[in-house]
């Protein structure tokens, strides 16, 4: 793994997630748009080895936690929680095609935007309204978005991501 390049495209991107260019493309008036950095995750746990994975969920949970600027702690519980789930199951189920791909980012930003929530209001933190409306849509329109971010993504980290067939 080449980590100053995974610091600096996550850095970059934690910044782009933050920033109001995501909110051009933001869907209704719930501001649901994709989160990018749910796609990097399930891209980590698919094309790394189970060590690096489990180390870049943490990070890119952090990062998220940095980004969207709510309790800091519970995007990086969830987020390393799933990634390590998501890095254990990869030895087991091959996700290379992208209708898999795009739905382990849906089930996985699903199951991390309800535990993040379920952290917050352990907090202490208020439900705001239709909360399970925009984990939905963030996790569909992260689905869609994702698959497609996977080739650059692979590009800029040098990651190889055919594989040889076992034989």
């Amino acid at each position: 793994m080449r980590w100053f390049r995974f610091a600096v495209f996550i850095a970059f991107v934690a910044v782009l997630q933050a920033s109001q260019l995501l909110n051009m493309i933001a869907l209704t008036n719930l501001g649901i748009k994709p989160n990018l950095l749910l796609a990097l995750l399930v891209f980590f746990t698919i094309y790394c080895s189970t060590t690096d994975a489990i180390i870049t969920s943490f990070t890119i949970g952090f990062a998220a936690d940095i980004s969207i600027g709510s309790v800091i702690g519970s995007q990086t519980i969830s987020f390393g929680l799933f990634g390590t789930v998501l890095a254990y199951l990869n030895r087991l189920i091959a996700t290379r095609n992208i209708p898999y791909q795009s739905f382990v980012i849906f089930i996985t930003g699903c199951l991390t935007g309800s535990l993040a929530h379920f952290l917050a209001l352990l907090k202490g933190l208020s439900a705001v309204a239709n909360v399970y409306t925009v984990i939905l849509g963030t996790a569909l329109y992260s689905a869609i978005i994702g698959p497609f971010l996977f080739l650059p993504t692979a590009w800029w980290m040098r990651i190889k991501t055919q594989r040889f067939r076992r034989y």
